[in-house]
């Protein structure tokens, strides 16, 4: 017992699993009981057992043996994972329980199977059991047998195949056994009672004594049709109904039922086909030709006795029917023409619907031969012509049937009609259409008057016949003319007839015994034999073993998934998902209308056939209501359907009545378990419907939804089927319009190619042209799935046809197609399984070629062919490969197998004739498209060696093998091509051809790949061996691949291979090795996994679940916002986008790869070398009237390297769309790839100059709009057009200038106009002038206006050469034939004399009399108008509040209406213009009148400027420190003041140095007076725009150009900065700068600061030093509320922007720190609410988590630093500041602020009082110790304001003096050098002064410790100086400081002594600069000096002012941000 308790203890499953059987009994025992207890049949519980159970039923001990099969049997019930033990068990069951003795064991055994069977595996089992008929143990046989007749028995020959048990039957019939006959026996009477005699021909050949007993058991069979007594799971509910049918009214379904069963399985499906063609006698073509008719009947004899076989293997009888046919027409002797027709009837009967291809060659012949009276004859012809019509459908004959019935002979015309009428009774109403029945119906009609009579009645049958068919309603409007008698006579015949799908019996009393069952056909005649096991068995899907895997999807194809493509392994578990779309059976009518009755209202069923369409309507409607209401599982599909379609039917006449009935099938499909067995029912109706005006769109939603029900594969074969059964030209092309849509909708998962190609086929050889356009449409979206290859099938249409599929096919390139939409959720309930999710793409993934039949040639391939191929004979040789093209061209598409072709074509790539070498290439490159991806096994052995022929010395050949490899390798990737030794073998060879090709090959592939085989370094020693070879062109290749090997290799293995080479040649590489880094290109970017999509495009099927494969992207990279992550990707957000649209896979990895990459490859230094190589006329010049080849052709190779391949075969593509899609990718990724954009302008421009010859205007269009942008990108990004450049594109935008239409003109003025701003006005003027010249008037005249345009707003240096020759060209056209040409030459002459006065008639020189009387009176008229132009202008135009952004340095005048739009446009795009108070109209910078020129006078011409101004300027010295007169003029001129300082500031922005210095001369001049000064209010941002404009003209412009002195730029500047920080002392004025002027002006500060060119010249620190002064002026001057503004919109654009530096963005934000600290003394000032809604923008652009991806934490810092001030300064108040911010709630700023109000009231207050600046002392600080410190505190403060200086001095040399002790040093430590040596000095004077000692004298030389930092770097800690107080840093400390600075310097401190006093100094010492000498506008610094030294110590507060050529001098005034910068660059 010890061992008992052991087990005891044990778990269940562990116990039935031990080795005693004790241990196992009780385990049985025990999980039989748990197995009953579980009610759930998904419960967990299950599962663990599922391993055991087979252990169950195998048990060794026979006892325990019977407990486990009662649990098992238990368990296959009642668990739900009961179906994956199946095969396992069942096998067990047979092994290992049919051999028991016991009777019980075998009976439970028996119902484990029968259960197993019943929950849906019945395919499983019957496989199983099948394998247990092959056992040696008779009594397992015997109960396999007893088991399957048992699951006949109840389950019925629906569920269990019939065929592989018949197939067995003989061979059991054999078996020694007794036991075993006899149970063959007892199965073979079960089967025969489901399927009656189609049972006996296979058991013809059984014992004839077997046989006959059989005969006597089927003789006693009841003859009532069977029904299963036992149902799958699924089917349940309908055993319950049945019960509840046959307990009410016994057997009510009898029809119905026998309409559904009988034509189950066909005797012809149980037959084995035999193969006739090789038993053909070897003479019989020769004897069926022969003379003597006994010969001929040999022949044929022969043939009929091989066709008597039931069933014929398909194969190719063209030929066989081709004779026979010739007999039956040809064949004199009437009895051979009987013969052959019986021969063709045994074929038509033998082949079924293979013989379809030939029933159209057959039909006529043998109807034309009913012309033969004799009755055998006849009879014979009737048989063949009727069997031949079972193997086709009515409408593929119905052209040859009506075209014999014109024939005028009586007998065909009624052999005919009999025919017809023959052929009518296999039709239903579906199969027989109003389009096909219309055409029969005219021609009978034509025959029922025909003078003989058996004519007239065989057409009064066939259209009785027609009439039982299809019903009175559909054939009488074809028979309203015929009179009463006839009609009688129809409808009589119409009773006489019987149908034989009605009755579904033979085909007529004389037919054979093996004739088809016709059933089949009339259902559908579309639905061919393709697999009529599936028609005559439809069992629910996944019961069929091979299939079962792809889906539970129509079994037509073996290939369909459901439509989710969710892999359907997993239906063996999910019951609801495959029986609803199988198992309904066929309901008779009255069921239906029972069931329907059941759910429908009464009145509802009763009005259905109502005669008043009212009624109908109203019973619709109920329809409608109740079925809305249904519950899925009681809604009677079939029933409803069904209902819907009896009488009046599909038939309906009221179009309101039909469009509800459409909707009410659509609603169930969608809400009930719709069965295709529904479904056939409706779609009928629907395809005749689709086409209707009214009903069309209800036809299409409602077939939707059947698509969606019984999915989209099926459905559309049916659909197609019957569109193009019928001839209604409407319906086909909506059908297919329908296709195009579903197949959008749905994906193209599952569907049948090629089903639908011989459709569209069909379609788009129908005549009517809207057929064609939507078979068209169809194949566009066919394509977007299956990619080019598709094209192949429809190479042989004609090419007009071509061309418009072709064209469909371009449209749709580039696309992806859309992500399924429907489809899903109805089949996808039970979620996927895992295990298929993985391998599905394999399916529709490797390439939808796949989907394409592939032909086998390597049969085709014969020895004969392959030893001519190698003949010695060249021609034989050549005859052989044309043989093998020719097969290939046939085949299309062929599988991978092709013999011993390979050997073969590799011997011709070696031949020594040439054209057989490049035949033999042309071949292979056939090849590599008809094989696809499977030629990857051919690489080595035939591709290598088309490597080889690179090698050959001729051009030609050469080329071919680069196409072939190419075309392989498009095909096979790289992959197999650089794995192992072979191309580094190649590469080897010294064959400079060979070398150069292939090294040019890798350097095209390499650069695509993501990663290649590491045997890439085995070619690198070849490689550096190339690079020294003797041939030059080798050299160059080697040095091209360069970059590309190191790419993938890194540079460190390409060194270390350097190791190997002789000295001087490893130095020589390893320098191309470092040259060739610099030009490493960035491997291309992963494209994410998510979206690999298969070559064509069609998604993967396992994507169809997931609802959009393009989100897929965006959900696999964005979650992980990790920057190193993005980093790798190397791809932009943009580029990540374009990635989701079009991700590449294997097979074409080439051609869409690139899509997803960058578009432009930065090539270094490549524009360079292209303008060397163009210089060096090494290239041809871009110069040409009209573009030629050779152009476009240099221009496509020199892209070839910077370019994405695909984007360039686009750029590059003949018909114009591509060029479209070439502009918008360009558009798209403009912003995105600046650099690329900039690197390969050149080659843009000269590309966009190619399109100006295009014709298209939509391309036009779009090349101008991308100019725009493009310019407007390269003043952003502050580019320069290099003259190469601008020579080979503004000559041809100035041709377009000249276009007809107004749109285009105006947007090449916009193009020009934004120019300027990349290219000097000056260069551009040559060109434009040139324009002049053109024939084209338009041209003439604009360019005239550009000219006038240019002068007014850049004066007249733009004139090129002088002024005087422009001007003498310019007149020329005053005497112009057109009249606007005139006037743009007048007004442009009026311009200059605007800008120059009467100068103008000098420089024009002598004009005929006629034109100078024109311009005379033009400048008259032009002079009275400036007056009264601002008063016009402002009725004009409403008035326009000045928004100036970056933009506003357009300062060019434009035609009107164009540059107004475009300006406007442009300011507000920059975002952030800013609405300046209204400034009076002739205040205002001039933009206004550039934006409305016409052309005329604006303001007249002050006379400042003829006086003798110009003599201030001559020697600009720096003046000595004094006030100087105001110039004499001035005064004059004030009564015109507006006008006057308008015309001064717009010279500001002048391009000549000179005018500018003079303008900002005399402002200066105004500036420093104060009572002048006022004059310049209402001018500041006009002024400031003006200075920016200069600032960045010089930084573009003069910077950039050799010819200008660097000192004339020192000096602009200076004068610059001399008058802005005039302009910032005064604070009024300060104040009128608005937000986007100040955000601009410091933008060209900033830019200024950071440009190195200034740095490295002389004079240049200097001028950054001064910057750095005005600066500070600058942000202490403006308003607050703007320059605080404005900093933050520049600090998120210079975020934003990508190009921008990080050091600029830090700049900025070392100028907010400033203000900042500024915020306590100006924060009531402030308008917060603007502030804050300006801090809401940031944060809205960059939220937290964007900042803090940031490289930098400083800006994420100087935001929170900022709120935390404001927070603390406003308090809680602060939240009542947010009124500007739109909703609140969602502002991340808000939240911020409630969090940091929370966070400081938690703090204590003496925290906070330590961060105010009044918080003084600390509270533990002794008080006596506080009052030293305040003691010094306040002398401190004395030494460090102005007027008490030496005061404080002398107070703290007392102090000094008193407390010798007394330690100062806290006070001196934390501050600048230059304060501690001020008051060390000042002590060392005072005591020499008390003591009589005198002055010591300050250094001459300016120390370099006077420089001082002013704003620090946020870390540093910023300090008072009371060491102890904790002071904050005020502001006014630097203003202060600026003071003491400016007064050293003896400048102008009037306005500042309303200024706080100092209260500390900075905490940092500076970091010493060297202080460069000022003498750069030849002054002399010792000057400077001593008047420096005079006013050091003076209190005189002198007035000066500096002219305005001076800078704002020595280094010590420019205290100073520049410190700060270098703070920033350590």
């Amino acid at each position: 017992m010890g061992d008992d308790s052991e087990w005891m203890k044990l778990p269940v499953d562990q116990k039935c699993e031990h080795k005693l059987w004790k241990a196992r009994l009780s385990g049985y025992e025990e999980a039989l009981k748990i197995f009953q207890k579980i009610k759930d049949e998904k419960s967990p519980e299950w599962s663990k057992f599922l391993g055991l159970i087979k252990k169950f039923v195998t048990d060794s001990n026979a006892v325990v043996q019977l407990k486990g099969l009662e649990a098992s049997l238990v368990y296959v019930e009642n668990a739900h994972v009961a179906g994956k033990t199946t095969g396992e068990v069942v096998s067990g069951v047979v092994s290992k329980v049919f051999n028991q003795p016991k009777a019980k064991a075998k009976e439970l055994g028996i119902e484990i199977c029968l259960m197993y069977i019943e929950i849906e595996k019945g395919e499983a089992v019957q496989e199983e059991l099948l394998k247990g008929l092959d056992n040696k143990n008779p009594k397992i046989i015997v109960a396999c047998i007893e088991t399957l007749r048992k699951a006949l028995s109840e389950f019925g020959s629906k569920i269990i195949l019939l065929k592989p048990i018949i197939k067995v039957l003989p061979k059991l019939f054999e078996s020694r056994e007794k036991a075993v006959r006899d149970e063959a026996k007892l199965i073979a009477v079960e089967i025969y009672r489901w399927i009656r005699d189609t049972l006996r021909p296979p058991l013809q050949n059984i014992n004839s004594v077997q046989l006959k007993e059989l005969e006597e058991e089927w003789v006693k069979l009841p003859t009532g049709v069977p029904k299963p007594s036992r149902f799958l799971r699924s089917q349940q509910e309908l055993e319950a109904k049945l019960e509840q049918q046959q307990s009410a009214g016994g057997d009510a379904e009898g029809g119905g039922d026998d309409g559904d069963e009988v034509p189950q399985i066909d005797a012809y499906e149980l037959l084995e086909a035999v193969e006739i063609l090789s038993k053909l006698p070897k003479d019989f073509y020769d004897k069926i030709e022969a003379k003597k008719w006994q010969e001929r009947k040999e022949a044929l004899e022969a043939v009929e006795v091989l066709v008597k076989k039931p069933k014929l293997e398909a194969g190719d009888y063209a030929d066989l029917v081709k004779a026979l046919k010739k007999v039956v027409g040809k064949d004199t002797n009437v009895m051979l023409v009987a013969l052959a027709a019986k021969c063709l009837t045994g074929l038509a009967i033998g082949l079924r619907k293979k013989f379809g291809q030939y029933a159209g060659h057959v039909v006529p012949t043998i109807l034309e031969k009913f012309k033969e009276k004799k009755p055998q004859v006849v009879q014979a012809l009737q048989e063949a012509i009727d069997a031949i019509f079972l193997t086709t459908t009515l409408q593929n004959i119905s052209e040859d049937v009506l075209a014999v019935m014109d024939n005028k002979n009586p007998t065909i015309k009624q052999q005919t009609s009999l025919f017809i009428a023959r052929s009518f009774r296999h039709c239903t109403a579906s199969t027989l259409p109003k389009s096909l029945l219309k055409p029969f119906c005219a021609a009978l009609l034509k025959h029922i008057s025909d003078s003989a009579p058996e004519v007239r009645d065989a057409a009064f049958e066939a259209l009785g016949t027609a009439l039982k068919v299809v019903g009175e309603k559909a054939v009488n409007p074809f028979l309203a003319d015929v009179d009463k008698l006839k009609l009688d006579k129809i409808k009589e015949c119409s009773e006489k007839v019987e149908l034989v799908h009605g009755k579904k019996v033979g085909l007529a009393a004389d037919k054979k015994e093996f004739k088809p069952t016709p059933g089949r056909t009339a259902t559908s005649g579309a639905a061919g034999d393709k697999d009529t096991k599936d028609c005559s068995a439809p069992k629910p899907g996944p019961l069929k073993k091979a299939p079962a895997t792809k889906a539970s999807g129509p079994p037509k194809k073996g290939k369909p998934t459901a439509p989710g493509g969710t892999g359907s392994t997993g239906t063996k578990n999910k019951k609801g998902l495959d029986t609803k779309e199988i198992v309904e059976p066929e309901l008779s009518i009255e069921v239906c209308e029972e069931k329907a009755s059941a759910v429908l209202p009464s009145t509802c069923i009763q009005l259905l056939d109502s005669s008043n369409w009212k009624e109908r309507l109203a019973s619709m409607e109920e329809f409608q209501k109740a079925v809305e209401l249904m519950d899925r599982t009681e809604m009677p599909c079939q029933a409803l359907v069904r209902m819907l379609a009896k009488k009046p039917g599909w038939k309906e006449t009221n179009f309101q009545v039909m469009q509800m009935k459409l909707h009410v099938v659509a609603v169930i499909a969608q809400k009930g378990n719709f069965s295709k067995t529904s479904a056939q029912i409706v779609l009928d109706g629907l395809v005749d419907k689709i086409g209707d005006v009214k009903c069309g769109s209800n036809a299409k939603e409602a077939m939707t939804a059947l698509a969606e029900a019984c999915m989209l594969p099926w459905t559309a074969e049916q659909v197609m089927s019957m569109a193009f059964s019928q001839k209604n030209p409407k319906n086909q092309s909506e059908t297919l319009n329908w296709l195009s849509n579903a197949i959008k909708e749905f994906g193209f998962s599952g569907l049948n190619v090629k089903a639908f190609i011989s459709n569209v086929k069909t379609a788009l050889a129908a005549t009517n042209p809207a057929v064609r356009t939507s078979a068209i449409t169809l194949l566009g979206v066919m394509y977007l799935y299956v990619g080019p290859s598709l094209r192949m099938f429809f190479e042989d249409e004609k090419p007009a046809l071509l061309s418009q599929i072709d064209a469909e096919f371009e449209k749709m390139q580039g696309q992806s197609p859309p992500a399924p939409t429907r489809g899903i959720s109805k089949h996808t309930t039970s979620g996927t399984d895992e295990g298929e999710e993985g391998d599905e793409p394999d399916e529709g993934g490797n390439d939808v070629v796949d989907l394409l039949p592939r032909t086998e040639i390597s049969d085709k391939i014969t020895s004969e062919l392959v030893s001519k191929i190698g003949d010695k004979n060249w021609k034989i040789r050549k005859e052989g490969l044309d043989e093998v093209a020719g097969i290939i061209n046939e085949a299309k598409f062929i599988q991978p197998n092709i013999g011993e072709l390979p050997t073969a074509l590799k011997g011709r790539l070696n031949d020594s004739n040439k054209i057989l070498v490049q035949q033999t290439l042309t071949i292979l490159q056939q090849l590599a498209v008809a094989m696809g991806p499977n030629i990857k096994q051919y690489v080595k052995n035939l591709g290598i060696p088309v490597i080889t022929v690179l090698g050959d010395s001729k051009n030609n050949v050469r080329a071919a093998a680069l196409a072939t490899v190419n075309a392989w390798a498009e095909q096979t990737g790289m992959k197999e091509w650089l794995e192992g030794e072979d191309l580094s073998e190649e590469l080897k060879k010294e064959n400079p051809f060979l070398r150069q090709e292939l090294l040019g090959w890798l350097a095209e592939k390499l650069p695509t790949l993501r990663s290649t085989p590491t045997d890439l370094i085995l070619c690198v020693p070849h490689l550096y061996s190339c690079l020294e070879d003797r041939n030059g062109d080798v050299r160059k290749k080697a040095q091209d691949a360069l970059p590309f090997f190191m790419m993938h290799l890194g540079y460190e293995k390409m060194a270390k291979a350097t190791g190997k080479l002789k000295p001087t040649s490893k130095d020589q590489v390893l320098a191309m090795l470092e040259k060739a880094k610099a030009n490493m290109p960035a491997k291309p970017a992963a494209p994410t996994k998510a979206t690999s999509k298969p070559p064509g495009g069609s998604a993967p099927t396992k994507f169809q679940s997931a609802p959009a494969p393009e989100d897929s992207v965006s959900s696999s990279v964005e979650p992980k916002p990790d920057p190193k992550k993005a980093k790798a990707l190397g791809v932009s957000s943009k580029a990540k986008s374009a990635q989701g649209k079009k991700v590449p896979s294997k097979a074409n990895l080439k051609e869409d790869e690139d899509k997803s990459g960058p578009i432009f490859i930065v090539v270094p230094n490549g524009k360079e070398q292209r303008v060397k190589d163009e210089k060096g006329l090494k290239v041809l010049k871009w110069n040409f009237t009209t573009p030629r080849d050779e152009y476009i052709e240099q221009l496509k190779t020199q892209m070839s390297s910077c370019m994405a391949k695909w984007l360039q075969d686009e750029m590059f593509h003949s018909d114009f769309q591509h060029h479209n899609k070439a502009l918008a990718v360009m558009v798209d990724h403009l912003e995105s790839e600046k650099e690329g954009v900039i690197g390969c302008l050149d080659l843009i421009l000269k590309w966009l100059t190619l399109r100006f010859f295009d014709t298209n205007t939509s391309v036009l269009m779009k090349t101008l709009e991308y100019l725009k942008l493009l310019f407007t990108l390269l003043s952003e990004e502050e580019y320069h057009l290099t003259e190469n450049e601008a020579s080979s594109f503004i000559p041809y935008l100035i041709l377009k200038v000249g276009e007809p239409k107004d749109v285009i003109r105006k947007d090449v003025r916009a193009i020009l106009n934004r120019m300027c701003l990349v290219y000097p006005a000056s260069k551009m003027f040559p060109f434009i002038m040139e324009g002049t010249k053109s024939k084209n008037s338009k041209q003439r005249a604009e360019c005239l206006e550009e000219l006038g345009c240019l002068v007014e707003s850049y004066g007249m240096n733009v004139c090129q050469p002088t002024p005087g020759k422009a001007l003498k060209e310019i007149a020329i056209h005053i005497g112009d034939r057109d009249n606007a040409v005139r006037n743009a030459a007048l007004n442009t002459i009026v311009t200059v004399y605007n800008v120059h006065g009467d100068q103008v008639f000098k420089l024009i020189g002598n004009l005929s009399e006629k034109d100078m009387s024109m311009l005379e009176e033009r400048i008259k008229r032009s002079a009275k108008r400036p007056s009264a132009a601002p008063i016009k202008q402002v009725e004009e135009k409403p008035q326009r509040t000045q928004n100036v952004s970056s933009n506003a340095n357009m300062l060019r005048k434009g035609p009107s209406e164009d540059m107004s739009s475009k300006l406007n446009q442009a300011r507000s795009m920059s975002g952030h213009s800013e609405a300046a108070q209204m400034v009076r109209r002739e205040f205002q910078l001039d933009l206004d009148e550039i934006e409305n020129d016409n052309g005329t006078v604006r303001c007249e011409m002050p006379e400042l400027v003829q006086h003798k101004l110009d003599d201030i300027f001559e020697p600009v010295l720096i003046p000595e420190p004094k006030i100087r007169a105001v110039s004499p003029h001035f005064d004059d001129m004030h009564s015109n003041t507006a006008s006057t300082i308008n015309f001064i500031i717009s010279q500001v922005a002048s391009g000549d140095i000179n005018t500018s210095i003079q303008a900002l001369t005399q402002i200066d001049e105004v500036l420093r007076q104060e009572d002048k000064a006022e004059a310049m209010s209402g001018h500041i941002d006009q002024f400031l725009i003006a200075t920016f404009m200069q600032l960045r003209l010089i930084y573009n412009t003069h910077m950039a150009d050799e010819k200008l002195e660097k000192d004339e730029i020192i000096k602009l500047y200076s004068c610059i900065i001399g008058n802005m920080i005039s302009l910032f002392q005064i604070e009024s004025l300060a104040r009128e700068a608005s937000t986007g002027v100040l955000k601009d002006l410091m933008h060209g500060l900033i830019t200024l600061m950071l440009d190195s060119r200034i740095e490295d010249l002389e004079e240049g620190q200097q001028v950054i030093r001064s910057v750095n002064l005005l600066v500070v002026k600058v942000l202490e001057k403006s308003d607050q509320t703007n320059i605080l503004s404005a900093l933050l919109v520049l600090l998120q654009d210079s975020l934003l922007a990508t190009a921008s530096s990080p050091k600029f963005s830090e700049l900025v934000m070392k100028c907010l720190w400033r203000m900042v600290r500024l915020l306590p003394d100006t924060i009531n000032s402030i308008n917060l609410d603007r502030i804050l809604l300006d801090i809401h923008i940031f944060m809205k652009v960059f939220p937290k988590e964007k900042l803090k991806q940031c490289k930098s934490e400083f800006p994420i810092r100087t935001l929170k630093t900022l709120l935390h001030t404001l927070c603390k300064l406003k308090g809680p108040k602060i939240l009542d500041h947010l009124t500007m911010i739109d909703n609140k709630n969602e502002s991340e700023l808000e939240a911020h602020l409630c969090r940091m109000m929370k966070h400081t009231m938690d703090q204590t207050g003496s925290k906070s009082d330590k961060e105010t600046e009044k918080g003084a002392s600390r509270i533990d600080e002794k008080s006596s110790k506080a009052k030293v410190n305040d003691f010094l505190a306040e002398i401190f403060k004395k030494i460090g304001s102005k007027e008490n200086t030496k005061e404080g001095l002398a107070e703290l040399y007392e102090y000094k003096k008193k407390y010798s002790d007394a330690d100062i040093e806290p006070f001196l430590k934390n501050s600048s050098q230059f304060f501690q040596s001020y008051v060390e000095r000042g002590l060392r004077v005072i005591e020499m002064e008390r003591e009589g000692k005198g002055r010591i004298p300050t250094s001459t030389g300016i120390s370099p410790q006077m420089e001082v930092t002013c704003v620090p770097t946020p870390t540093s800690t910023v300090s008072s100086l009371s060491n102890t107080n904790g002071e904050e840093l005020g502001p006014s400390v630097y203003l202060e400081r600026l003071k003491i600075l400016r007064q050293r310097c003896g400048l102008d401190n009037t306005k500042q002594d309303d200024r706080p006093p100092l209260t500390s100094l900075l905490s940092k010492p500076a970091v010493p600069t060297v202080a460069s000498s000022t003498d750069m506008l030849h002054s002399k610094l010792s000057q400077l000096r001593e008047s420096r030294e005079q006013h050091q110590h003076s209190d005189l507060d002198s007035n000066q002012t500096h002219s305005s050529g001076t800078m704002t001098t020595s280094s010590s005034s420019t205290a100073n941000i520049d410190d700060l910068k270098k703070d920033w660059r350590e």
